[in-house]
């Protein structure tokens, strides 16, 4: 596996410097994102992600230290995103039932727009959440999934849509296995059955009974 060497004296300290290397440092997390979903943790290479990017080997090195941390850094990244789209839907006040169909599509268009995501949790899964053990941010940030799904469901409890004794957590993983498998098991299930799965007609069907069995996985 490829290590790096001692971190580079890089001094950034004027605006415009310290905006060039956010820069610098997204371009990485972008083309690394793609190399770690499409070829693991193992079989991505540096030398290749450098290549992709805008910048130079010695400052993926400089930004990241080695390539354990860059892929940790682009899982977290991954999840910063997903629930960013979260907190961003208007939900505040609208019915339960109205509230749980918004996470619900939201839920399921994001995983379909996002296939490297589903691809690193994938990766991740294999090396039994061992780099995702070590994160500092991402047990926070997905815990804000689950605040969310609370908030919505004690509402509907409280005003008799929702049916009690349901536990958050796993609403949110009802909705994600949905969501997940629509993507990770795409092509098997598309070759095994004969129907492509990733038609735009079949997808729009999906993503409704998604919605419709939350709502009555919930009522």
């Amino acid at each position: 596996m490829e290590t790096a060497s001692d971190p580079v004296d890089t001094d950034v300290s004027s605006p415009t410097e310290r905006s060039n290397s956010e820069d610098t440092r997204d371009n990485i997390i972008d083309v690394a994102t793609e190399e770690f979903a499409r070829y693991g943790l193992a079989g991505a290479r540096i030398d290749t992600i450098a290549a992709k990017t805008l910048t130079s080997k010695r400052m993926i090195y400089y930004h990241f230290r080695d390539k354990e941390h860059l892929y940790l850094s682009c899982l977290e990244h991954a999840y910063r995103v997903a629930r960013a789209k979260e907190q961003q839907l208007a939900i505040e006040g609208l019915d339960p039932l109205v509230a749980i169909e918004r996470i619900a599509e939201c839920t399921f268009d994001h995983h379909w727009n996002s296939v490297n995501f589903v691809r690193l949790v994938m990766i991740e899964n294999i090396h039994n959440a061992e780099y995702l053990e070590r994160s500092d941010v991402i047990a926070e940030l997905n815990r804000t999934a689950i605040d969310q799904i609370s908030r919505v469901y004690e509402d509907g409890v409280a005003s008799g849509v929702f049916r009690a004794g349901l536990d958050p957590l796993y609403i949110h993983w009802q909705l994600s296995a949905q969501c997940f498998y629509n993507v990770s098991n795409q092509a098997t299930f598309s070759r095994v059955f004969g129907r492509d799965m990733t038609d735009a007609g079949v997808q729009r069907q999906l993503r409704r009974h998604v919605v419709e069995n939350m709502l009555r996985f919930l009522q």
